[in-house]
């Protein structure tokens, strides 16, 4: 058997992408018990550290072990019993997987959608939520399947209005577009790491408000071979997860330390150096780097002769969708930029398969190296494959950009 070897990729879809060599280099760490208190105490910084990166004052904010979509699992399981009703406003692949997971917690799953490349606006979200009376708002902020960003900075208030609980799934997000969990009034976040946060996918770090922990407690339960005198029993139905069960995790994570499941450390050493890399760099600077990526990106395409997909006044900074020219085959030209140039771009989904490419500039490849290089490769693709475009000008738009001439 040979070992590892991949070819050097430059990965510039809509994730994952290339991890920062410093989350690789803490990934390498060899592991301790999960009771040492070496552990135990960086799984406290972790805590703090993504309360920063999270901005908010939260408590319980943690790492749930698995890939985002585990994280989005954990939140709508343990919130939602069934028969409770949630409101999912769909724009793109995203919200169908979260109605999805509500569907499987057998809640009463409402769902308002409005096309593909278009996000909401927050009264047609208060109109469904004053019909429907939904004990959770699902919603997704950045759908990478549309490039799309939906605002959230007025939903908090009007879940508080209403008494329903916010939730949003930030993972194609967080990092590259602003975020803030306690100004916005967002009970329940959840994401991953494999986008601007820079790392691999397999953790999916954590945030919930106290309205939201008072929910899931109400159905909190010990499992029988750990369970002490102190420990209560639940009010509320039983969690349908043991694995993804918060209230049992959060005692993990908490001071007395029960027993749930054995932390993946190495995941935890990686997303620890993600949220110290963002933090150091400061996360203004790092949301200007992709803002001044993406803009690059944007410019260059157009200059191709390009056309960029949706609504531009809601697309996210760290991924661009482009329309795929009639007369070129899109997964040839994939192909080539994959297997000459070592460079991945995106395709999509649904009513976008075959029709959109989605090129990515986050995370540690939201750099003006890599989007120069990806620029290069497609035109020069393109080209070849005889679509008509000038030579030069997508690198010359992406320079102007980060000369500040556009």
């Amino acid at each position: 058997m040979q070992p590892l070897s991949f070819p050097p990729r430059l990965l510039m879809g809509p994730g994952p992408i290339n991890c920062y060599p410093r989350v690789l280099t803490a990934m390498s760490t060899q592991l301790v018990g999960q009771y040492d208190p070496t552990m135990t105490s960086y799984m406290n910084e972790v805590m703090e550290l993504y309360r920063r990166v999270f901005n908010t004052q939260n408590q319980q904010t943690f790492l749930i072990d698995g890939t985002s979509r585990a994280g989005i699992e954990a939140a709508l399981i343990s919130c939602l019993e069934p028969g409770d009703k949630v409101l999912v406003p769909i724009f793109g692949r995203f919200g169908h997987l979260l109605a999805e997971i509500a569907e499987r917690a057998d809640a009463e799953v409402h769902t308002i959608e409005v096309p593909w490349g278009e996000v909401f606006d927050p009264q047609q979200i208060e109109e469904a939520l004053k019909r429907i009376q939904p004990k959770l708002l699902a919603i997704v902020q950045g759908d990478t399947s549309t490039t799309m960003l939906q605002p959230l900075e007025e939903l908090g208030d009007i879940c508080r209005a209403h008494d329903v609980l916010f939730y949003t799934d930030a993972t194609a997000s967080i990092g590259g577009n602003p975020f803030e969990t306690d100004a916005w009034k967002i009970d329940a976040v959840s994401v991953g790491l494999q986008k601007c946060l820079g790392g691999p996918s397999g953790s999916a770090p954590m945030t919930l408000s106290d309205r939201f922990v008072d929910c899931v407690r109400k159905r909190a339960h010990v499992e029988a071979g750990i369970r002490d005198a102190h420990h209560k029993s639940a009010t509320g139905q039983r969690i349908r997860s043991n694995y993804f069960d918060l209230p049992m995790i959060m005692d993990y994570w908490g001071d007395e330390r029960l027993n749930h499941h054995t932390e993946a450390a190495t995941m935890l050493f990686g997303a620890r150096e993600c949220a110290v890399g963002l933090l150091t760099e400061g996360q203004d600077e790092v949301l200007k780097r992709h803002q001044f990526a993406g803009n690059a990106m944007l410019s260059g395409v157009q200059a191709m002769g390009l056309q960029p997909f949706g609504d531009l006044k809601h697309k996210m900074s760290n991924v661009v969708g482009v329309h795929i020219p009639d007369n070129v085959d899109g997964e040839a030209i994939r192909h080539t930029l994959l297997n000459t140039f070592n460079i991945e771009i995106g395709t999509s989904f649904g009513p976008l398969k075959g029709k959109v490419w989605r090129i990515g500039t986050m995370g540690y490849n939201a750099r003006q190296d890599a989007v120069l290089q990806t620029l290069q490769s497609l035109e020069t693709v393109l080209r070849r494959a005889g679509f008509s475009l000038s030579a030069g000008e997508a690198v010359d738009a992406a320079m102007a950009v980060y000369s500040g001439e556009s």
